[in-house]
């Protein structure tokens, strides 16, 4: 019998995550019993070419056609480079690439070829984590919070806490570590705040041809249009109650809302949106939170935190000062997702996701039976 399917054993799983922001491939092993984290181990990174990422934001928000097919070839390829880098490992847990994202339509949609991922590398892939969860009246989104738990726990964490992830979207999951399992009513609650670092990245390749404004530097020297500001937070999505999820281009006209701004007040006033869209969506904890961990790229922006740790009554660092690795939080999420759904526990709840009832999402595919479950 595999250690992946008995219950006891440790599991040494490689999770995957290829993220809205659209910069590569993130790859982190962690050993697990699919409950508590019992150790980390190596991470690696494959970097898109400037040539994938066109490629790949050309296919964002379509659900099928020939830039589809592309990009899910594209994905498949770069996560078989990355992932074939690692021995000894289990289980994989393959995210794939979001390109559209409608739980309340069309549904979700990630590419990327799980199956092909096993057959290829010899290990079981774990993959289509969403579609379960949406199929059930789920959001699909943010799938993250089961492992953010099992991190407060890590982590000793004896007061409720803020996971806050600031990638191409932003999101934040709330932990009372008090309880006993993630599952438990009122352990978790989890929801997106809103655009993160996809507007200021798709302005900065815009107008000035980088892909994102590395240190703040633009948004340092510029100052939050007030006016944008407030049009922005008038968005029906903020009196929302969570959890509530976002497509990367459900706001995509907050790039009209600064046209006219120099480049340094549009990408100061984007920046100022990510942070207040977090406000607000701290509003809806139900206690105040001890403490604010922030993963993502958005992490690495100093005016960023800046802004959050002034508008904010709790302490705001990155997850580095707890121990954690704010790079590659996501893809040791999957990981631990993965080892959860071969062992037929739960990946979202009610808190999380909004669905209506436990869900462990996900397809396995073996190395020879292709896809079960």
């Amino acid at each position: 019998m595999s250690r992946a399917n008995r219950k006891d054993a440790a599991i040494r799983a490689l999770g995957a995550m290829s993220g809205t922001s659209l910069d590569g491939v993130d790859a982190a092993v962690i050993e697990t019993d699919g409950r508590k984290i019992l150790g980390f181990g190596p991470s690696g990174y494959r970097a898109y070419t400037s040539v994938e990422r066109s490629e790949l934001r050309n296919a964002l928000g379509q659900w099928h056609g020939p830039a589809v097919d592309k990009a899910a070839e594209l994905v498949t390829f770069a996560h078989a480079e990355v992932l074939s880098e690692f021995e000894e490992i289990d289980l994989i847990g393959f995210h794939g690439q979001t390109l559209a994202h409608e739980p309340s339509g069309r549904g979700t949609l990630q590419v990327g070829d799980g199956k092909g991922l096993a057959q290829a590398l010899g290990v079981p892939v774990v993959w289509d984590f969403r579609s379960d969860d949406v199929a059930m009246g789920g959001e699909g989104a943010p799938l993250a919070p089961f492992f953010h738990f099992a991190c407060a726990k890590w982590i000793g964490a004896e007061e409720p806490l803020c996971f806050l992830n600031l990638g191409g979207v932003g999101n934040l999951t709330y932990v009372d570590p008090g309880f006993d399992g993630p599952e438990a009513p009122g352990a978790l609650l989890a929801f997106d705040t809103g655009p993160a670092n996809a507007p200021v990245d798709d302005l900065m390749q815009a107008r000035l041809g980088l892909p994102m404004d590395r240190d703040g530097a633009v948004a340092r020297g510029g100052t939050v249009e007030t006016g944008a500001l407030e049009l922005f937070l008038a968005e029906p999505f903020f009196t929302r109650m969570p959890p509530k999820s976002l497509d990367r281009n459900d706001f995509a006209e907050m790039i009209g809302l600064v046209q006219e701004l120099s480049d340094a007040d549009a990408v100061a006033t984007l920046t100022g949106m990510c942070a207040a869209g977090v406000v607000q969506g701290m509003e809806h904890c139900p206690r105040p939170p001890s403490r604010v961990l922030v993963t993502g790229g958005g992490r690495h922006n100093p005016v960023l935190m800046e802004m959050l740790r002034v508008a904010l009554d709790c302490p705001v660092e990155p997850v580095e000062a707890v121990g954690l690795d704010g790079d590659m939080l996501e893809a040791q999420a999957f990981a631990y997702l993965a080892v959860r759904v071969a062992r037929g526990l739960p990946t979202s709840c009610p808190g999380t996701t909004g669905v209506k009832a436990l869900v462990g999402g996900g397809v396995v595919s073996t190395v020879s039976e292709g896809a079960v479950g």
